[in-house]
């Protein structure tokens, strides 16, 4: 347990920051899943729309340094090849 007033102080700021953060960190994540079971499910259109919430909210836990920067671009990345590839293996089927 924290002794020095500016010791409480910052436990009380850190858990305010942390349910902050936990906030964005879930919205995103939700977004992704979402996406990639759209994916699987062979919803491609309903998956890109989806798919341009899950890149707003990423790019916005990026800005607010939620999550770094790079980690959200490689996230990005690979849904979109993931959305890509699902297209590509739709239209070689049919």
């Amino acid at each position: 347990m924290a002794n020095t007033q500016s010791a409480k102080k910052r436990m009380r700021q850190n858990e305010k920051r942390r349910l902050h953060n936990r906030r964005y960190r879930s919205a995103a994540r939700t977004y992704v899943k979402r996406t990639r079971n759209l994916i699987a499910a062979g919803e491609l259109d309903e998956a890109e729309a989806v798919l341009r919430q899950a890149v707003s909210t990423l790019d916005k836990a990026a800005r607010k340094g939620v999550i770094h920067p790079n980690n959200a671009a490689r996230r990005k990345s690979r849904l979109m090849s993931q959305l890509a590839e699902a297209r590509r293996q739709a239209q070689e089927a049919a």
